[in-house]
């Protein structure tokens, strides 16, 4: 990154962006994005003072230029660490469309539903009533739903939106689940299936299920949290016509469904034409094939 500049030198650089001149153009915005975040606000408020077309538009590819080389280097950050946050990954992924996304009002929604669920829930309880009490609180009370009407909005799967709306698609709805009773130290852990996404509740004891951390039922977060079991999994991959692997029927890594959330967007993003996003999001991706 470029050694930092002061406020006057970075705002002369900014008032020559309207130059005709294509070169000055460019050496001008190549400076300004090796900045890096940091110049961001003085180029906000360059925007709001603008009055040229050319000039606003030029200050917006640069804002977003630089937000996103950035939001790459953090996702890669997360990506190589040695444990991977499942929300944080997840706002990382809604930080491509919404930068300036409100972090705060995620983890207070976080927190209140966890802390409505633990008052509910107790040692006695079976894995069956405190998954029924987690549907009630999440699906019934926060009135939490799959999103079928548009299922394939981008906005299903950006978990600002998703906290906000309600509404979601099967991951992101799989995500806020598991964030929440991963929280409270239950063992609920997400399964990448083949065209949906679903979750696993897994034996901790010997009196849940002899073969300890072995599924002991699953759970459809898209149809409000019904439970169901490993021959309803047999049966939906016989009818995409795929050979059973051990990956449609155990928990995947939180790395995968971060993966896979930047894969539903970018099939939403193809689905609306929009070119641009595809190709940047497809970047991301590569992020996660990349071995450290």
């Amino acid at each position: 990154m470029e050694t930092s500049l002061n406020e006057p030198e970075i705002k002369a650089l900014i008032s020559l962006l309207d130059d005709t001149d294509k070169d000055v153009y460019f050496h001008i915005e190549e400076r300004l994005i090796g900045l890096g975040r940091e110049v961001i606000p003085i180029l906000e408020d360059a925007w709001s003072n603008a009055f040229d077309a050319v000039m606003q538009n030029r200050i917006e590819f640069i804002v977003h230029k630089i937000q996103y080389d950035t939001l790459l280097e953090d996702i890669k950050i997360w990506i190589h660490a040695s444990e991977h946050d499942l929300l944080r990954g997840a706002i990382l992924v809604a930080k491509y469309q919404y930068p300036d996304l409100n972090e705060e009002k995620i983890f207070q929604t976080i927190a209140q539903i966890k802390k409505d669920i633990w008052l509910e829930i107790n040692e006695n309880l079976t894995a069956l009533e405190i998954v029924n009490i987690v549907n009630t609180i999440l699906f019934s009370q926060y009135n939490f739903a799959g999103n079928t009407s548009n299922y394939h909005a981008p906005q299903n799967s950006y978990i600002n939106c998703v906290v906000e709306s309600k509404k979601g698609n099967p991951l992101a709805l799989g995500i806020i689940y598991q964030v929440i009773t991963n929280q409270l130290n239950l063992p609920i852990y997400g399964v990448n299936l083949p065209e949906h996404f679903i979750l696993a509740y897994l034996g901790t004891s010997e009196e849940e299920n002899p073969d300890k951390n072995k599924v002991i039922f699953y759970i459809n977060p898209f149809s409000k949290g019904s439970v169901f079991g490993e021959s309803d999994i047999d049966q939906f991959i016989k009818k995409l016509n795929l050979e059973p692997q051990d990956s449609y029927y155990n928990p995947c890594e939180n790395k995968d469904m971060i993966q896979r959330m930047v894969r539903n967007l970018t099939l939403s993003y193809q689905k609306l034409g929009d070119t641009e996003k595809v190709d940047e999001l497809a970047k991301m991706l590569e992020l996660f094939n990349v071995v450290a």
